[in-house]
């Protein structure tokens, strides 16, 4: 079977990418939705015509036996992740971090071969899963030789555990492939970012990512049992337990990564038969702010909805999910053995007393607002790449933050996000994503005519921003798309000092050559001090 190639610019496979026809065709609905023209549409750099260097030599031959790929495209899809910075720089044929080979190792045996060959060569390697980081953690952005460790040969459930409700899957295993395997068992893992298509377990993990379920066990951190890992040090692996209070978490110690301490290559993963009962309904909200008054009594009550999603008015209209009027609450319930109407019922009645009306039941869990809010959210990564071709810069930033300090952040960030901006004709909209007792998970959405050419600087102005004031209003940096490299600034603003030291320490312990992902979470002058 021929395997289907991904692009070589944005999110999804090449035989998924509309024609320049097809491109200009969608500008009428760009405007009608967005309010404002959409720009002659624009075709990407075609790879054979885009600035990639060639490889450089490397030290010494690779191991024997490991997979090796050089070639253009495996190169250049390695060289970027998937924020809109690198979407925007490949779409203008700029790959300026292009790793020098891509490894693809079979087993994890190999993945041991190869981090032993770059301890003695130097060679930087960076870990690689579905190559969906939006926050610029999988670009090799070094001096040194380097090479893109991708896993995607790593990709089964190895083994399941009826009784404890467990796997052993590898690592690379990506969202879809898993779930069918899970599916075999009637089981299922659960875990629905919104990278599931193209993103994998191991990056799921290495980025403690969220998962689509907006209370109750959604993170990924919620599902892991246990980890192993190969470190330039050796293999890193955790006792399997349902839960243990010996000291620091190892698997704490993994979780959030970002392939600077060891690459994964297996956990074991709590999963839970498929759910066979939901109920659901769209709740409409006069204002965002009362919509969200309601999604704290919801979760302050002890109700854990699956999705609780609270959608502004003009993302409501955008996506197709409301008119604009109103604020848009998804709410649904679901359960493996026992209905879950009276948990509606209740939520409805807290909604209530916030000011929310609704519909009676629709034809489907949760309403058609709740459909079409649900198709943008899958098909987001698609449309962003169509955007930038019309001339539209779109762009997400995340945080979290306690129920107390919710609105003035918002205010704060909408308006220093607006005033970056500097166009009257930007969009910046927020929704809620999760919710729990003591906070919520704000993410905000930006759209504005891109400034062609010069769309680097205006993301990085918007994203100074909004950072800033996500920092200054005691919100984090992130909550569940990773640090990076776009984040480290105000990552090492978060985090306390002492962290930081025994960070450093740690990486400088597993990883002495500093060749793991060198400049993600720790800096490399700083480990080989220690």
């Amino acid at each position: 079977m021929t395997r289907r190639r991904r692009k070589h610019w944005g999110w999804g496979y090449e035989d998924e990418q509309p024609s320049i026809e097809d491109v200009r065709a969608a500008a009428p609905m760009v405007q009608q939705l967005l309010g404002f023209a959409a720009a002659e549409a624009e075709e990407p750099v075609a790879l054979e015509d885009s600035a990639l260097r060639d490889p450089r030599p490397l030290p010494a031959p690779p191991p024997a036996g490991v997979p090796w790929d050089v070639s253009d495209h495996a190169r250049a899809t390695h060289a970027w992740g998937k924020s809109t910075l690198d979407v925007v720089r490949a779409f203008r044929g700029r790959f300026d971090h292009a790793p020098d080979a891509v490894a693809r190792p079979a087993d994890e045996d190999q993945v041991a071969q190869i981090l032993e060959w770059a301890e003695e060569t130097e060679v930087v390697v960076v870990p690689y899963g579905g190559g969906t980081s939006v926050v610029g953690g999988v670009t090799p952005d070094v001096l040194e030789p380097s090479i893109s460790l991708d896993l995607g040969a790593l990709d089964r459930v190895l083994e399941v555990d009826a009784v404890s409700r467990a796997a052993r899957i590898q690592a690379g295993v990506l969202g879809p492939d898993l779930e069918r395997q899970l599916a075999a068992h009637d089981l299922t893992l659960r875990h629905f970012p919104q990278s599931f298509e193209l993103s994998t377990l191991g990056g799921w993990l290495a980025t403690r990512a969220g998962g689509h379920f907006a209370t109750g066990p959604t993170r990924i951190d919620d599902l892991v049992e246990s980890i192993r890992a190969v470190t330039p040090s050796g293999i890193w692996e955790s006792r399997r337990l349902p839960g243990s209070g010996a000291g620091p978490s190892p698997d704490r110690m993994l979780l959030g990564s970002e392939g600077i301490l060891g690459v994964i290559t297996e956990a074991w993963m709590r999963v839970q038969p498929r759910p066979a009962h939901r109920a659901g309904r769209s709740v409409r909200f006069p204002g965002f702010l009362l919509g969200a008054e309601a999604v704290r009594a919801i979760v302050q009550a002890g109700l854990r909805p699956a999705n609780c999603r609270l959608v502004d008015a003009r993302e409501a209209a955008f996506t197709g999910a409301g008119d604009g009027a109103c604020a848009l609450l998804v709410l649904a319930f679901e359960a493996i053995d026992a209905p879950v109407e009276g948990d509606l019922a209740r939520a409805l009645e807290l909604c209530a007393e916030c000011g929310g009306t609704w519909e009676g039941p629709a034809a489907d869990a949760a309403g058609e607002g709740a459909s079409a809010w649900r198709d943008s959210f899958l098909r987001a990564p698609y449309l962003r790449d169509l955007l930038l071709q019309l001339g539209v810069l779109s762009e997400t930033f995340e945080t979290a933050i306690t129920w107390e300090r919710l609105p003035a952040l918002l205010a704060s960030v909408l308006a220093a996000t607006r005033e970056a901006l500097d166009d009257p004709r930007a969009i910046v909209s927020c929704r809620l994503t999760h919710a729990y007792p003591d906070g919520a998970a704000p993410y905000f959405t930006v759209l504005v005519p891109a400034r062609r050419g010069d769309e680097e600087q205006q993301w990085w102005a918007v994203k100074r921003a909004a950072s800033d004031a996500l920092i200054a209003g005691g919100a984090t940096i992130t909550h569940h798309h990773a640090v990076g490299r776009d984040h480290r600034a105000w990552y090492d603003r978060q985090r306390p000092e002492p962290f930081a030291l025994g960070l450093q320490a740690t990486k400088a312990t597993l990883d002495p050559s500093g060749i793991l992902n060198p400049g993600v979470l720790v800096d490399l002058l700083d480990v080989l001090r220690v």
